[in-house]
């Protein structure tokens, strides 16, 4: 049985983590299946929208914590921590928007998963935390800083100070997640909103998404300059012959919505 299953359809990409007795935890096999099929999806020319998943109960309970008593350096060599680490550049570089649709718990490393998403769905039975504390280790994966970004600082440090749990509904409240949906209809819901994004011009997308990020580690002041300096090189690219005909594809979608 493979650890992470790949269903593509109509420029959508379905990724499932898939070691559901487990949890999902991340041990060595999951996680180089993760930058493997992630690496690839990247190169695709098909693929413009991908949604991930767990399979089973949970979204990802973190790192595989009987992995890591057999191999204490599994996170500082074998995983790797810092923004270089393989895991955290093949998701987070991957071109594509990638749609978190979280089924369940993401816990630790689970949830440093999640939040290298671009934005997230959840099931209603979806729990967040972040146990690093309690465990004894630093997260290495972005979370002390996204999680804080996202949500603000005060609620960040309750959330990874304590260790307790973050309900679906809460995490919406706050701003972590974009939508809660019933259990059955969570995946549909995000496969949904990728097939959105499939329809768009692609480069665009690509583009724009990689804006938005960049210019979320920067100040509000050099975040406009990027957009300025990107926009304008941009503009010279663009087939303004084909504007007319997305206008009228445009006006139709809003017709029907």
């Amino acid at each position: 049985m493979s650890v992470i299953e790949v269903r593509e359809k109509a420029g959508v990409a379905l990724v499932t983590l898939n070691r559901p007795s487990a949890n999902n935890a991340l041990n060595r096999e999951l996680t180089a299946a993760i930058i493997a099929t992630f690496t690839a999806l990247a190169a695709s020319e098909t693929i413009r929208a991908i949604v991930l998943t767990g399979a089973g109960r949970a979204f990802c309970a973190g790192v595989d914590l009987k992995a890591l008593t057999d191999e204490p350096e599994l996170l500082s060599r074998g995983l790797g921590l810092g923004p270089q680490s393989p895991i955290v550049v093949a998701v987070e570089q991957c071109p594509q928007p990638i749609i978190g649709a979280v089924n369940g718990a993401a816990v630790t490393g689970g949830f440093e998963l999640a939040l290298a998403c671009d934005f997230l769905f959840a099931s209603e039975h979806a729990r967040f935390a972040d146990t690093h504390a309690r465990v004894g280790i630093l997260p290495g994966w972005g979370l002390s800083q996204k999680l804080s970004r996202l949500i603000g600082i005060n609620r960040a440090r309750e959330i990874s100070l304590t260790g307790n749990f973050v309900d679906a509904h809460r995490a919406e409240a706050w701003g972590l997640v974009n939508r809660v949906c019933s259990a059955e209809e969570l995946v549909e819901e995000a496969l949904a909103s990728a097939a959105q994004i499939a329809e768009a011009d692609p480069d665009t997308v690509v583009a724009l998404k990689s804006l938005m990020n960049d210019g979320a580690k920067e100040s509000l002041g050099e975040a406009l300059e990027i957009e300025g300096d990107r926009g304008n090189a941009f503009a010279k690219t663009v087939d303004y012959s084909q504007m007319a005909g997305r206008l009228a594809s445009l006006r139709q979608r809003a017709a029907k919505q």
